[in-house]
């Protein structure tokens, strides 16, 4: 018990030593050991990285999850799953939950209706949409969020804990640099034994010894901040990857459901549209003529300046050859299956219509949608 009352009552004193040295510092009353200039470089670097790390964590998070109260609850439910050490269920996203609103609305009304027709198909694709944006969020919390979190949360206290074990170091170095100074004027002028002097010495250098340590075990920590760039290079294109397959997906469904749309107003059209099944197509995507005609953005295809061009220069002289985009599953015996990336061979006859393009593989000939492929010159 003695023992450790003495323990407490030294680093007490040596706490207070610390910050009057601190205090005379910071009022210019006491000189302070600068650090090595690579040494600052390293740890102005890491301070930089730890503060956009942080910025950069927080507005993906804001991204991927909108709603703070939401992200609150998210975030806390995470903790308690990764505590437990149990895998973290799924969660229903939004668009999840409106397809199956859809679904059960129709169901009331009427499947076989024209309106609960409707409200089925809009709300599967709704489901294959919120399917799609789980999986986006998922894959961006493992790959992305993870790696930059356990930065913050791991590496990044390592280096604090040592940057401060460092300071302390410092702040003895110069209060033992004080106090050899003081000794050496005071032996001067009281003719003091040398023994104070030896002491105040043998404490430089062990000062300086412990400092010059402490001073390599953070640089060893802070030049390990490269190797944090480069993981973060890659879980950053990890992130892009993620997000070009969730909004290619997701341009694949709404075609996809265009399609369906328009099918089920020209079957039950008359030359006046039926006020039954109005034209949900051309209500949700005013912008175009025909819903095929959307340009493929730009994470679906390397060249959609060029598509865009193309499509504008229709109809096509002569047979071309055409790079598949994504997979396309033909609806009826007119039209032609497709492969992403496959090559084909397409034309145009008088009269077709400008979104569509005669496809040939083969033996195999069919319509395909202009939308699903790279026109190659």
């Amino acid at each position: 018990m003695d023992f450790n009352v003495k323990k407490l009552a030294c680093d007490a004193g040596v706490f207070f030593t610390r910050a009057v040295q601190f205090t005379e510092e910071k009022l210019g009353q006491a000189e302070k050991t600068e650090l090595d200039p690579h040494l600052e470089n390293l740890i102005t670097r890491a301070d930089c990285t730890k503060n956009w790390t942080e910025k950069i964590l927080r507005q993906t998070e804001v991204l991927l999850q909108p709603n703070p109260i939401d992200h609150t609850g998210a975030r806390i439910e995470e903790f308690i799953y990764d505590k437990l050490e149990k895998k973290l269920p799924s969660r229903t996203t939004n668009a999840e939950l409106l397809g199956q609103y859809m679904v059960d609305a129709a169901n009331e009304f009427g499947s076989g209706t024209p309106y609960g027709s409707t409200l089925i198909t809009v709300g599967e694709y709704q489901k294959r949409l919120g399917t799609a944006e789980r999986e986006f969020l998922q894959t961006s919390a493992t790959t992305f969020l993870t790696p930059l979190r356990n930065f913050l949360e791991g590496d990044w206290r390592t280096i604090s804990k040592e940057r401060r074990i460092l300071e302390n170091r410092r702040l003895d170095l110069d209060i033992c640099k004080a106090r050899l100074k003081k000794a050496k004027q005071a032996e001067v002028k009281a003719a003091l034994l040398s023994e104070e002097v030896d002491k105040a010495e043998h404490e430089l250098r062990v000062a300086q010894t412990e400092f010059d340590r402490q001073a390599e075990v953070t640089r060893l920590l802070l030049e390990g901040i490269s190797s944090t760039h480069l993981n973060h290079q890659r879980c950053l294109q990890d992130f892009a990857e993620a997000q070009a397959t969730y909004y290619a997906q997701c341009h694949h469904y709404m075609h996809e459901l265009q399609r369906e749309l328009s099918r089920c107003a020209n079957s039950v059209s008359t030359p006046h549209q039926s006020a039954a099944c109005p034209n949900p197509v051309s209500a949700a995507f005013p912008s175009g003529p025909s819903s095929p005609g959307t340009v493929v953005p730009t994470s679906l295809s390397n060249k959609p300046k060029t598509l865009a061009m193309e499509q504008t220069q229709l109809p096509i002289t002569g047979t071309r050859k055409a790079k598949v985009l994504y997979d396309y599953d033909a609806h009826d015996s007119s039209e032609l299956s497709l492969l992403a990336d496959e090559l084909i061979t397409v034309y145009t006859v008088p009269g077709m219509d400008p979104d569509w393009l005669v496809g040939e593989r083969g033996n195999e000939k069919g319509k395909v949608p202009v939308t699903y492929l790279e026109l190659l010159s």
